[in-house]
């Protein structure tokens, strides 16, 4: 089945929904505007409407025959604190804030698949169509999850898709198991005592312990993680004194860590943890952690991986579905709902050409012509899942 010939006619409105969303850009737990041209356009196709699941979220119920089963299908509505490059009609509208992450792409393509599904009621059972608030670091999935969205919105599996840059358009890419890092974001305050800059012996210098602790932490990963667990840890900030001539008495290190494992990131935990105290003890200070699991590792589920897999590849072909792609370091937190449903996260190519760039970038910017791939796929996950007569 390549792309859908319905859905591809609904191109040009795909194209102008997504430049709207582009163009007013909100961060997370502040999607009003964003939710409700969301909740109006599912009522408008005729779904049941939920709104303000785990605070901005909100949820489309589409029901099609007697069919017991059902099926999840997500996309994330939040932009970033960036300040955007693009000189484009559509560019940000919203100062300092920016759809650099594609997340204007996803709401989109499940907009065009729930349309689609409204229009043709071609599956047997439910589809609850989940679009989630603050996916860039704020725990929206938790959030929806906490809010009780599978007891109100039972769901078999759940499906999720990210796009890709640097993967041609109408490719995909996907991998069993874990896929994604867990991420962690970690603060440690180091109290020392000040002094005067000409007398550093009356003091306990907390910018020299955080130095040594700097060093320390990257033998975590060399010494402690097994090599066959990748992790990163990174410190990616130090904050200490304001003066030229004086020690300053605290200073606070942040970072991340990344693993793809909850077991790895509670190592890198406990290990932060000794040689930080140890370190601070040993030059008379202390150090304070708190270490805070953001992301865990998103895993893909076996059968439902083997599924959207086998999906796209009756969209766009066999050859370009990659089923083994590569681990990245990138946390997401779909990986929530993977916690607690079957399902599987996939990558959808947003381009392979010049002038592409990553995302989080002040330069990005989501290739309208994904939209009907991610829709197409999205919608066929529905009437493959739900398809009639199955019982």
């Amino acid at each position: 089945m390549p792309i859908n010939p319905t859905i591809a006619q609904y191109a040009d409105e795909l194209r102008g929904w997504r430049r709207d969303i582009h163009a007013h850009p909100e961060l997370g737990f502040d999607e009003h505007r964003t939710s409700t041209f969301v909740a109006d356009q599912l009522a408008r196709f005729g779904c049941e409407v939920h709104r303000a699941i785990g605070r901005t979220g909100v949820v489309g119920v589409l029901r099609a025959g007697n069919g017991p089963k059902s099926i999840g299908l997500r996309a994330d509505m939040d932009a970033l604190p960036i300040l955007e490059a693009n000189r484009f009609a559509y560019r940000s509208q919203n100062e300092g804030r920016m759809h650099a992450c594609g997340h204007d792409g996803h709401t989109t393509m499940l907009l065009g698949a729930a349309r689609y599904l409204a229009q043709t009621r071609s599956f047997d059972g439910t589809v609850n169509f989940i679009f989630q608030p603050a996916e860039e670091g704020l725990g929206g999935a938790k959030a929806m999850v906490d809010d009780g969205l599978f007891a109100r919105f039972p769901c078999d599996t759940v499906f999720g898709m990210h796009n890709r840059p640097g993967l041609a358009i109408g490719k995909f890419q996907i991998r069993s198991g874990p896929m994604m890092a867990g991420g962690a974001y970690f603060d440690l305050a180091i109290e020392g005592r000040g002094a005067h800059g000409a007398r550093p012996e009356s003091g306990v210098d907390s910018v020299l312990v955080a130095s040594h602790i700097t060093a320390a932490l990257q033998s975590i990963v060399a010494r402690n993680v097994r090599p066959q667990d990748t992790a990163v840890v990174s410190v990616t900030q130090i904050h200490a004194g304001e003066a030229y001539n004086v020690i300053p008495a605290r200073a606070v290190m942040r970072g991340t860590a990344r693993a793809f494992s909850r077991e790895t990131l509670g190592l890198i935990e406990t290990r932060i943890r000794k040689l930080a105290a140890g370190i601070a003890e040993g030059f008379g200070a202390t150090a304070t952690l708190d270490f805070r699991v953001i992301f865990p590792p998103l895993v893909n589920h076996a059968d439902e991986t083997a599924f959207i897999a086998d999906c796209a590849a009756e969209v766009v072909g066999a050859a370009n579905v990659d089923r083994a792609g590569g681990l990245t370091m990138a946390s997401e937190d779909f990986a929530y709902m993977l916690e607690q449903k079957p399902g599987a996260y996939i990558q959808i190519g947003n381009g392979d050409g010049e002038g592409g760039c990553e995302v989080h970038n002040p330069g990005y910017d989501f290739n309208d012509e994904a939209l009907v791939f991610g829709a197409t796929l999205f919608a066929r996950l529905v009437e493959r899942k739900l398809a009639r007569g199955q019982g």
